[in-house]
């Protein structure tokens, strides 16, 4: 393994009790947003529900890089808009099919870093630079566990990256292995969800290298992206992720709320932007389910002119 031989004495400090009702922070500083209010969560007829996986971790010891070998109902092109479902944008309440992605750039694209790159240190980036009409899905935390999402991933070979925090998940990571089987990566998002920023070290390498331990022993994993919860880090939070192994930082330009996407800058979406969504269900969606907050989601992308790639394939 990449994670210090210290972690382990480090997983044994008590965890934070709180829950987390959300960790994207941008709602107090005032983005602009699109109007798009979820759907009711009688407007999908979801595919027939799929169980969780219950096998034991696969690529143990390694990096998420290379995308798993689909199984099963999954095709070879899972993960992407090409391997969907014929006519499963309608079961999910689409009005077309998610367009397929370009093919992965050959030469993947400059990083668009946010901080000024330092060597040996984590590259921090919101955007990818591309003029490809693509945008990245990511997915936080863990909080909702909705076995509809897994059938609607499959359904429209939808691909995203998922940051995953361990408070929130217990014992539930099959959950996230079954969607990581249909080509969805897999990052860092610290064990308790804590502000970072102005911790000591001690503190932060707790958290991130606490993580990626927890992702490894669950899931065979060594991630190589970090999101820092809320988007807050300081140089300390590089530091750390370093001695984790963690090699980006990957914050994001657009967030999806319950009325829909939201803005750091400008009013619209832009190639190359990074989106981040949460695991939520009803309860944090006024009442909308999961499945309907990613349709809306994607028809916001759509109308807009774009479609989703995997994130991996571009950095």
């Amino acid at each position: 393994m990449m994670i210090k031989s210290g972690v382990s004495r480090y997983l044994v400090l008590p965890l934070a009790a709180a829950v987390l009702a959300g960790c994207g922070g941008q709602g107090s500083s005032g983005p602009q947003g699109k109007g798009a209010d979820l759907p009711s969560a009688a407007s999908t007829t979801p595919h027939a529900v799929s169980e969780t996986s219950g096998a034991p971790p696969s690529g143990s010891g390694r990096e998420d890089g290379s995308p798993p070998s689909p199984s099963g109902s999954a095709s070879a092109a899972a993960g992407s808009a090409a391997g969907a479902f014929q006519g499963a944008y309608l079961r999910w309440g689409l009005d077309r099919p998610l367009a397929p992605p370009p093919a992965p750039p050959a030469v993947k694209p400059p990083l668009a870093a946010v901080w000024p790159p330092v060597s040996g240190l984590p590259t921090v980036i919101r955007r990818v630079a591309t003029t490809d009409r693509v945008v990245f899905l990511t997915l936080d935390d863990g909080i909702e566990k909705d076995p509809a999402f897994v059938d609607q991933v499959r359904d429209l070979g939808l691909p995203f990256t998922q940051f995953l925090e361990d408070e929130v998940i217990g014992d539930h990571y099959d959950y996230f292995r079954r969607l990581r089987e249909l080509g969805n990566r897999i990052g860092n998002h610290t064990l308790t969800h804590p502000n970072l920023a102005g911790k000591d070290f001690e503190t932060q390498f707790h958290e991130i290298c606490g993580q990626q331990e927890v992702l490894h022993d669950r899931l065979g994993l060594e991630p190589s992206l970090f999101r820092p919860p809320y988007g807050e880090y300081d140089r300390t939070t590089l530091e750390a992720a370093a001695e984790c192994g963690l090699r980006k930082v990957v914050l994001w330009r657009a967030e999806m709320e319950p009325k829909g996407l939201v803005y750091r800058s400008g009013d619209g979406l832009q190639p190359g932007d990074i989106i981040l969504a949460h695991f939520r269900g009803p309860e944090l969606l006024d009442g909308a389910t999961m499945t309907d907050m990613i349709t809306s989601m994607l028809r916001e992308i759509q109308e807009q002119g774009f479609t989703v790639a995997r994130l991996e394939d571009y950095i």
